[in-house]
Protein backbone atom coordinates (compact mmCIF):
# COMPACT_ATOMS: atom_id res chain seq x y z
CA UNK A 1 0.00 0.00 0.00
CA UNK A 2 2.75 2.58 1.27
CA UNK A 3 4.26 1.32 -2.30
CA UNK A 4 1.47 3.26 -4.18
CA UNK A 5 1.62 6.12 -2.00
CA UNK A 6 5.12 6.63 -2.69
CA UNK A 7 4.72 6.43 -6.61
CA UNK A 8 1.86 8.45 -6.73
CA UNK A 9 3.77 11.26 -4.52
CA UNK A 10 6.66 10.84 -6.95
CA UNK A 11 4.31 10.93 -10.07
CA UNK A 12 2.92 14.13 -8.65
CA UNK A 13 6.65 15.49 -8.11
CA UNK A 14 7.31 14.79 -11.57
CA UNK A 15 4.13 16.74 -12.38
CA UNK A 16 5.04 19.50 -10.69
CA UNK A 17 8.38 20.28 -11.82
CA UNK A 18 8.01 19.41 -15.28
CA UNK A 19 9.68 17.07 -17.67
CA UNK A 20 13.24 18.34 -16.73
CA UNK A 21 13.19 16.64 -13.26
CA UNK A 22 12.83 13.11 -15.39
CA UNK A 23 16.42 14.45 -17.19
CA UNK A 24 17.59 15.24 -13.68
CA UNK A 25 16.35 12.08 -12.08
CA UNK A 26 18.28 9.64 -15.13
CA UNK A 27 21.62 11.44 -14.63
CA UNK A 28 21.39 11.61 -10.74
CA UNK A 29 20.83 7.91 -11.08
CA UNK A 30 23.56 7.34 -13.23
CA UNK A 31 26.32 9.43 -11.22
CA UNK A 32 24.96 7.52 -8.57
CA UNK A 33 25.63 4.10 -9.63
CA UNK A 34 28.11 5.49 -10.95
CA UNK A 35 29.65 6.11 -7.72
CA UNK A 36 28.54 2.80 -5.67
CA UNK A 37 30.60 1.18 -8.45
CA UNK A 38 33.68 3.00 -7.31
CA UNK A 39 33.02 2.48 -3.96
CA UNK A 40 32.38 -1.04 -4.67
CA UNK A 41 36.00 -1.12 -6.11
CA UNK A 42 37.59 0.33 -3.33
CA UNK A 43 36.58 -1.82 -1.26
CA UNK A 44 36.41 -5.01 -2.65
CA UNK A 45 37.92 -5.22 -6.24
CA UNK A 46 41.04 -3.22 -5.90
CA UNK A 47 42.67 -5.37 -3.42
CA UNK A 48 42.55 -8.03 -5.19
CA UNK A 49 44.99 -6.03 -8.28
CA UNK A 50 46.76 -4.74 -6.02
CA UNK A 51 48.14 -7.86 -4.43
CA UNK A 52 49.00 -9.47 -7.54
CA UNK A 53 50.86 -6.04 -8.69
CA UNK A 54 52.99 -6.56 -5.42
CA UNK A 55 53.46 -10.11 -5.87
CA UNK A 56 54.63 -9.63 -9.64
CA UNK A 57 56.87 -6.66 -8.41
CA UNK A 58 58.05 -9.16 -5.14
CA UNK A 59 59.12 -11.49 -7.50
CA UNK A 60 60.88 -9.55 -9.51
CA UNK A 61 64.41 -9.93 -8.67
CA UNK A 62 65.94 -6.85 -10.07
CA UNK A 63 64.59 -3.65 -8.20
CA UNK A 64 67.73 -1.14 -8.71
CA UNK A 65 68.11 -0.93 -12.60
CA UNK A 66 66.60 2.02 -14.83
CA UNK A 67 64.73 -0.75 -16.18
CA UNK A 68 63.27 -2.11 -12.89
CA UNK A 69 62.55 1.61 -12.03
CA UNK A 70 60.34 2.23 -15.46
CA UNK A 71 57.93 -0.69 -14.45
CA UNK A 72 57.64 0.06 -11.40
CA UNK A 73 56.69 3.31 -13.04
CA UNK A 74 54.03 1.09 -15.04
CA UNK A 75 52.61 -0.83 -12.36
CA UNK A 76 52.16 2.76 -10.09
CA UNK A 77 49.79 3.94 -13.13
CA UNK A 78 47.86 1.30 -13.74
CA UNK A 79 46.68 1.28 -10.25
CA UNK A 80 46.10 5.04 -10.51
CA UNK A 81 44.56 4.47 -13.51
CA UNK A 82 42.33 1.53 -12.06
CA UNK A 83 41.47 3.79 -8.69
CA UNK A 84 40.54 7.00 -11.04
CA UNK A 85 38.54 4.93 -13.82
CA UNK A 86 34.99 7.00 -14.34
CA UNK A 87 35.98 9.72 -11.45
CA UNK A 88 35.83 12.38 -14.49
CA UNK A 89 32.61 11.11 -15.65
CA UNK A 90 31.20 11.17 -12.43
CA UNK A 91 32.36 15.04 -12.06
CA UNK A 92 31.22 15.85 -15.08
CA UNK A 93 27.73 14.24 -13.94
CA UNK A 94 28.03 16.43 -11.13
CA UNK A 95 28.22 19.66 -12.94
CA UNK A 96 25.44 19.15 -15.53
CA UNK A 97 22.79 18.36 -11.90
CA UNK A 98 22.63 22.34 -11.70
CA UNK A 99 22.55 23.33 -15.65
CA UNK A 100 19.79 20.82 -16.19
CA UNK A 101 17.65 22.53 -13.03
CA UNK A 102 18.61 25.81 -14.74
CA UNK A 103 17.15 24.67 -18.02
CA UNK A 104 13.82 23.86 -15.93
CA UNK A 105 14.09 27.32 -14.24
CA UNK A 106 13.74 28.88 -17.91
CA UNK A 107 11.22 26.18 -19.47
CA UNK A 108 8.66 26.83 -16.39
CA UNK A 109 9.64 30.40 -16.52
CA UNK A 110 8.80 30.91 -20.48
CA UNK A 111 5.22 28.63 -18.98
CA UNK A 112 4.64 32.05 -16.44
CA UNK A 113 5.70 34.45 -19.65
CA UNK A 114 3.09 32.53 -21.69
CA UNK A 115 0.22 32.91 -18.44
CA UNK A 116 0.98 36.53 -18.54
CA UNK A 117 0.74 37.15 -22.22
CA UNK A 118 -2.52 35.34 -22.17
CA UNK A 119 -4.01 38.06 -20.11
CA UNK A 120 -7.19 37.06 -17.39
CA UNK A 121 -5.00 36.88 -14.49
CA UNK A 122 -4.88 32.90 -14.17
CA UNK A 123 -2.68 32.78 -11.08
CA UNK A 124 -3.16 28.71 -11.12
CA UNK A 125 -1.55 28.94 -14.31
CA UNK A 126 1.28 31.19 -13.22
CA UNK A 127 2.14 29.05 -10.17
CA UNK A 128 2.34 25.79 -11.99
CA UNK A 129 4.43 27.55 -13.98
CA UNK A 130 6.80 28.99 -10.90
CA UNK A 131 6.49 25.20 -9.58
CA UNK A 132 8.50 24.35 -12.87
CA UNK A 133 10.87 26.64 -12.30
CA UNK A 134 11.63 26.27 -9.15
CA UNK A 135 11.42 22.54 -8.44
CA UNK A 136 14.13 21.50 -11.40
CA UNK A 137 16.57 23.82 -9.50
CA UNK A 138 16.30 22.15 -6.51
CA UNK A 139 16.26 18.55 -7.60
CA UNK A 140 19.62 19.66 -9.51
CA UNK A 141 21.29 21.55 -6.81
CA UNK A 142 20.35 18.64 -4.25
CA UNK A 143 21.94 15.91 -6.92
CA UNK A 144 25.07 17.86 -7.74
CA UNK A 145 25.55 18.76 -3.98
CA UNK A 146 25.36 15.10 -2.73
CA UNK A 147 27.35 13.86 -5.94
CA UNK A 148 30.59 16.26 -5.56
CA UNK A 149 30.38 15.06 -1.58
CA UNK A 150 31.23 11.71 -2.79
CA UNK A 151 33.20 12.41 -6.06
CA UNK A 152 35.99 14.48 -3.32
CA UNK A 153 35.96 11.67 -1.30
CA UNK A 154 36.35 9.06 -3.89
CA UNK A 155 39.07 11.26 -5.57
CA UNK A 156 41.44 11.47 -2.13
CA UNK A 157 40.78 7.83 -1.61
CA UNK A 158 42.09 7.34 -4.96
CA UNK A 159 45.30 9.37 -4.33
CA UNK A 160 45.68 7.87 -0.57
CA UNK A 161 46.10 4.07 -2.29
CA UNK A 162 47.96 4.94 -4.99
CA UNK A 163 50.38 6.90 -2.43
CA UNK A 164 49.85 3.64 -0.45
CA UNK A 165 50.55 0.77 -3.31
CA UNK A 166 53.77 3.17 -4.31
CA UNK A 167 55.16 2.75 -0.70
CA UNK A 168 54.53 -1.17 -1.18
CA UNK A 169 56.74 -1.42 -4.26
CA UNK A 170 59.95 -0.95 -2.49
CA UNK A 171 62.87 -0.06 -4.67
CA UNK A 172 67.10 -0.64 -4.58
CA UNK A 173 69.56 2.22 -4.52
CA UNK A 174 72.25 0.19 -4.93
CA UNK A 175 75.52 2.13 -6.31
CA UNK A 176 74.80 0.61 -9.96
CA UNK A 177 71.25 2.29 -9.90
CA UNK A 178 69.68 2.97 -13.43
CA UNK A 179 72.53 0.67 -15.37
CA UNK A 180 71.38 -2.29 -17.28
Amino acid sequence: MWEIEAFAAVRGFIETGGDVLLVIAFVTATMWTMILERLWYFRIGHREYASKVVSFWAEREDHSSWSAHKIRDLLISRIDLRLTDGLSLIRTLVAVCPMLGLLGTVTGMIEVFDVMAGGGGNTRGMAAGVSKATLPTMAGMVAAISGMLFSIQLEHFAEARTAQEQDQLDINHDEDSYSD
